[in-house]
């Protein structure tokens, strides 16, 4: 299967940039489209008729995570409707199989990689992010529980290892992504992982366990030289 992956669209709601083309474009080369996040700048449900308007041009399955930014304006539960009544695989700690891969999904959270992970320790508040970065891990792995395919790919916002947000300040690595994703991820026969949020990171990296992983942000240079990755699995 060829899947065309892509992250941080930011649909504006001004309609600033159509994504028509792209995603018709899209259709002519892949078999699935896989969007990880940021789908939309603020969260405004209007952003999110807007993609839902240009994903028409779109004629294959499409499967989505959503991202920080689509929670912004306190309207998460009408940009995820609108997603999903526009065909969506809107996945969060779910899984979805097509053409015998299953895709699974989270959006994830923050919490920092390796021996610099934060720590469940002190205020509530920072407990409370801890326990949100760990809830993210676990719906990640129920997600990938319900798979049956022997090919999967995991479908996030954030990044589950450094390798591939190298190139942004590291001093807002703890706030791109967490390792505890990556350790989920090593308890499953992953064949690939996508991932966006990072913008200036690095296209490819691998976990600990050595399953690949993409940032297809479409801001970083890929192989394609288009703001999406073609992938086969």
């Amino acid at each position: 299967m060829r899947i065309a992956a892509v992250a941080d669209l930011h649909v504006k709601e001004n309609g600033s940039q159509s994504y028509k083309e792209l995603f018709a474009e899209i259709s002519s080369k892949a078999d699935v489209l896989v969007m990880a996040g940021d789908l939309t700048d603020l969260g405004k449900p209007k952003e999110a008729e807007l993609l839902a308007s240009d994903l028409r041009s779109c004629t294959i399955p499409v499967v989505g995570v959503l991202g920080n930014h689509d929670y912004e304006c306190g309207a998460v539960d009408e940009v995820r409707e609108i997603l999903k009544d526009a065909g969506v695989h809107l996945l969060e700690g779910q899984a979805v199989e097509i053409g015998g891969v299953g895709f699974a999904g989270v959006k994830g959270f923050a919490g920092g990689f390796g021996r610099h992970m934060l720590g469940s320790f002190g205020e509530p508040a920072i407990k409370a992010m801890v326990a949100e970065s760990v809830e993210e891990s676990m719906r990640l792995e129920n997600a990938l529980r319900q798979v049956r395919s022997h090919r999967a790919m995991v479908v996030l916002h954030y990044a589950p290892i450094p390798e591939t947000v190298a190139g942004e300040p590291e001093a807002i690595y703890p706030f791109l992504g967490s390792s505890r994703l990556a350790e989920t991820i090593d308890r499953f026969p992953v064949s690939a992982v996508v991932h966006g949020h990072a913008h200036r990171g690095t296209y490819q990296g691998k976990t600990p366990g050595g399953a690949p992983v993409y940032n297809v942000a479409a801001h970083i240079e890929k192989p394609t030289g288009r703001p999406y990755a073609l992938l086969e699995l």
